[in-house]
């Protein structure tokens, strides 16, 4: 999973917040509260990323959170608003697997792996999320999964066979229009 680096000045990138977690610390005075936010940005065509911000004020956490995700903006391959075929994302103990549908289907995702591919502007698919509900290892895998999905175009310049790539692209489009 190689990412570039993506210069986000000028995207039109929109945030979406997945979990935010109340963490309290005993000391003598009593507990002093904390908070962690989730927060995935993308720009609606194939650029996503993930951040954590960490305050004892929430919009604070979700400030940083979003710094942070734009700094970490990754870039995958996606066609026709689905993923270019079936994948499976792991982090930690989470799978989570995804599979292309045919228009119209709508996004069939629940949780952190839904917030992922809504701000990507992944409109159909269906994905499933194995193992822990974590939302952090949740996106972690989703990302992971986005991340090693293949263009078809390039496998098929690598395996030196564009030419064929493209015929078979036209068969099928030919097939549908009949």
């Amino acid at each position: 999973m190689k990412t570039e680096r993506i210069d986000f000045e000028g995207l039109n990138l929109k945030d979406k917040v997945v979990y935010i977690n109340r963490v309290a610390k005993v000391v003598k005075g009593g507990r002093r509260f904390s908070f962690s936010a989730l927060v995935v940005v993308g720009s609606g065509d194939g650029i996503v990323g993930v951040g954590k911000g960490k305050a004892s004020e929430v919009p604070e956490a979700i400030r940083k959170a979003v710094e942070q995700a734009k700094k970490r903006l990754m870039r995958f391959a996606m066609k026709e608003g689905t993923i270019t075929h079936r994948i499976t994302g792991r982090y930690g103990s989470n799978s989570v697997v995804m599979n292309p549908a045919p228009k119209g289907t709508g996004l069939i995702a629940g949780g952190a792996v839904r917030a992922v591919l809504e701000v990507a502007g992944i409109h159909d698919i269906v994905a499933k999320s194995l193992g822990s509900h974590n939302p952090f290892n949740t996106v972690k895998a989703t990302l992971n999964g986005l991340g090693n999905l293949k263009d078809p175009d390039v496998v098929f310049k690598l395996r030196g066979r564009a030419e064929e790539g493209a015929a078979v692209e036209e068969e099928s489009e030919q097939e549908v229009r009949s």
